[in-house]
């Protein structure tokens, strides 16, 4: 499942009407004329390509360039259309019309830093799969456990350290902040190549975008401060933490020489890169050195906010958990899945997947945006389940208590003894 950043789940929330083709034009000048500076050859090469802004209510595309297939038609200097409404709408690179767009959702209401943040955001994405830098999954389910978030926490505390640092000061966070992270991937050694990929695919991104739309090492340097205040308190860590994580060590990198360029696999350690630039050598085994120096980096506190968090999800699941296994619901099979969901959302059960209280999930079957309510995914991302409560259905939509499914032709929804299924129609 790969991890969408700043995504907003509104559903309900009203079209956009300050995006106008004057504005979009705009915006589109502004995201070229910056891919032109010298900066923006971090990849090497270009970096702007086609460019839709989708509006999430009514599915309007205004893009910067035409599609293959003649989908998007001219109109007052840009090309419109309408997004299917199966389809996840989200900060990620998408083929339309056999050609690949860097997608922008439109903010609810303008900002032109969080505009051009997504547009290179995606941009990257775009970039990346062309390199086929693009991963199909990473597993860290791993960072809902106490240990791991401890570990991470730490991490992000020696970070900190060493971007508000210089010199020698600078360097000795950066060697705690490695040892850090040495002792949770010798926790967790079977996640690594995951955390690997993950930092790398969106923390490249956010890298990206924070260079490209700031004026400043400085200013760079404050938006990824303000990244890790932000990310710190998320209940969930699965996925979210890898779009900082990543651009620090990129940032940290560049401090050295180092360019996107040089990034030809998604296995790519940043972390390792960054012991070299910075000539740190570890101990072989860095738990026991983790342990003696995590009391520099307010290691009590960190452990009570880890064991309030657990106190506090243990409570919230005891509840929801029946909502899933006593009383009806309606069961999802998943087949070739896309989601999009708030990285700080998730909550993992033990055995039965995870829930998040909002998520959009399209699949063959059509598209579910749940918003609030609640949804559970299998562990192995076969089956989803949504309450079935204050179900309604009309021709291909279905509602429920603040869930909406769009159903594609040859699918329906079958009412069984208690609970409701997605199936195929019978030939």
């Amino acid at each position: 499942m790969i991890a969408v950043f700043l995504a907003g789940s509104c559903n309900n929330e009203p079209a956009t009407t300050y995006m106008t083709s004057e504005r979009a034009i705009f915006y589109f000048n502004t995201i070229k004329e910056i891919c032109e500076s010298e900066k923006a050859q971090l990849w090497g090469g270009q970096l702007c390509g086609p460019i839709m802004f989708v509006d999430r209510a009514s599915r309007r595309i205004i893009a910067s360039e035409p599609d293959s297939e003649g989908l998007l038609k001219f109109k007052d200097g840009v090309y419109t259309g309408t997004y299917p409404k199966e389809k996840i709408i989200d900060v990620i690179a998408v083929e339309y019309g056999k050609t690949f767009f860097a997608m922008v959702p439109i903010p609810a209401t303008e900002d032109e830093y969080r505009i051009k943040a997504y547009a290179f955001h995606s941009l990257t994405h775009s970039v990346q799969k062309r390199r086929n830098l693009s991963p199909q999954s990473f597993n860290n389910r791993h960072l809902n456990d106490r240990n791991a978030r401890m570990w991470l926490k730490l991490e992000w505390k020696a970070l900190a350290n060493a971007l508000s640092s210089e010199g020698e000061q600078r360097d000795l966070a950066i060697r705690d902040a490695l040892i850090f992270r040495g002792a949770r991937h010798e926790a967790y050694p079977a996640y690594v190549n995951d955390e690997t990929r993950f930092e790398n695919y969106e923390g490249l991104a956010t890298y990206t975008y924070t260079l490209l739309c700031t004026e400043s090492a400085e200013d760079q340097k404050t938006r990824l401060l303000d990244g890790i205040k932000t990310y710190y308190n998320y209940r969930s860590y699965v996925y979210s933490y890898g779009f900082v994580h990543g651009a620090i060590y990129a940032f940290l990198l560049s401090e050295k020489g180092f360019t996107l360029e040089s990034v030809t696999t998604d296995n790519t350690d940043l972390g390792a890169l960054t012991a070299g630039a910075y000539n740190i050598v570890l101990p072989e085994i860095v738990r026991d050195v983790a342990g003696s120096i995590a009391i520099n980096y307010d290691y009590e506190a960190i452990r009570e906010e880890e064991a309030e968090r657990e106190r506090k999800i243990k409570d919230a699941m005891n509840k929801e958990l029946s909502v899933y296994t006593e009383k009806p619901v309606v069961f999802f099979q998943l087949e070739s899945p896309s989601f999009g969901f708030e990285p700080e959302d998730p909550n993992t059960l033990d055995t039965l997947g995870t829930i998040y209280k909002s998520i959009r999930v399209s699949d063959n079957w059509g598209k579910l945006t749940v918003n609030e309510t609640g949804c559970l995914v299998s562990h192995n991302l076969k089956e989803i389940r949504v309450p079935a409560k204050n179900i309604k259905i009309t021709r291909n939509h279905v509602t429920g208590e603040d869930w909406d499914l769009f159903l594609t032709d040859n699918w329906e929804l079958v009412k069984g003894e208690k609970d409701y299924h997605v199936r195929r129609l019978s030939p």
